[in-house]
């Protein structure tokens, strides 16, 4: 596969927190495992105890895949797929939280019975596939969002996006979708809600220290007990985000993708980290 870059538009803002990474890659080969396990940070390890790598699927056949992770610290890794890459990006990005979304799926194995997977590891899959970080210094908008008022964060406050509200894309198969995008292309947010002194910081700040203080808090389980505690949210209706055309009132309009909460519905959380600071103590 030749020039696998072009495929992706990388000026959209989903790709900025990736954009160093992707650019770092030789461009006329697919990525393969060895040059994808060089951007995991040095020392990383399995809670199992074993150091994190990727490895070709080929040479791993038929291993539970995140047992594998958590005893072997080899991440199965299929060739020339988009998939697989962007979830080595995102290991990269939030390795913390991705150890501690595996050590979770280890110590649930079997929690579901007769084959079931059970709702923890129900709820992490959704978010390591099709979750996002959305933190805010203002919890009156968090709440908005939880409640699926969609006019009122999109539009009234579409201000907002630009200086009170952050996303961070942690989902992989996200970042897959990206390649062809859509309208309906839907997220699964964990809302936080941070002091504003904390959401100032820049992006290279904010991004390890939301990777550490949520991997920090997922083993308790408050956290992603269930997928109720992720809220959706429409990606197209961020301010900018559409690449389809305008974003007018007719577009908001449209609720097959801008869907209201439906009565009696429950609204994930908004969770609290409180006045400690998360820039602290980065180990």
């Amino acid at each position: 596969m030749e020039h696998w870059r072009s495929r992706i538009d990388i000026s959209h803002p989903v790709w900025g927190d990736y954009r160093d990474r992707l650019l770092s890659l030789e461009e006329k080969s697919f990525p393969g495992p060895m040059e994808l396990s060089l951007l995991l940070p040095t020392g990383l390890h399995s809670k199992g105890g074993r150091p994190i790598r990727f490895v070709h699927a080929r040479d791993l056949p038929g291993v539970d895949y995140e047992k594998h992770i958590f005893c072997e610290g080899e991440v199965s890794t299929r060739e020339d797929n988009w998939h697989d890459l962007f979830n080595a990006l995102v290991w990269s990005r939030f390795p913390r939280l991705k150890i501690a979304m595996n050590a979770m799926h280890f110590r649930e194995l079997g929690a579901g019975g007769e084959g079931g997977r059970g709702r923890i590891r129900d709820a992490l899959t959704l978010f390591d596939e099709s979750g996002v970080i959305v933190c805010s210094n203002s919890r009156e908008r968090l709440d908005v969002l939880a409640q699926r008022e969609w006019n009122t964060i999109f539009q009234a406050g579409a201000g907002a996006w630009q200086d009170e509200i952050r996303v961070c894309v942690v989902g992989h198969a996200l970042l897959e979708k990206f390649l062809r995008p859509y309208k309906s292309l839907t997220a699964h947010a964990l809302l936080l809600h941070l002091d504003e002194p904390l959401l100032a910081q820049s992006r290279d700040a904010l991004l390890p220290a939301l990777d550490k203080w949520v991997a920090k808090h997922l083993p308790g389980g408050q956290l992603l007990d269930s997928p109720s505690c992720l809220s959706p949210l429409p990606l197209m209706g961020i301010p900018g985000w559409w690449p389809g055309g305008v974003q007018d009132d007719e577009f908001y309009l449209d609720q097959d993708v801008f869907r209201p909460m439906r009565d009696g519905g429950r609204k994930a959380p908004v969770l609290d980290l409180g006045h400690g600071s998360i820039f602290s103590n980065p180990a």
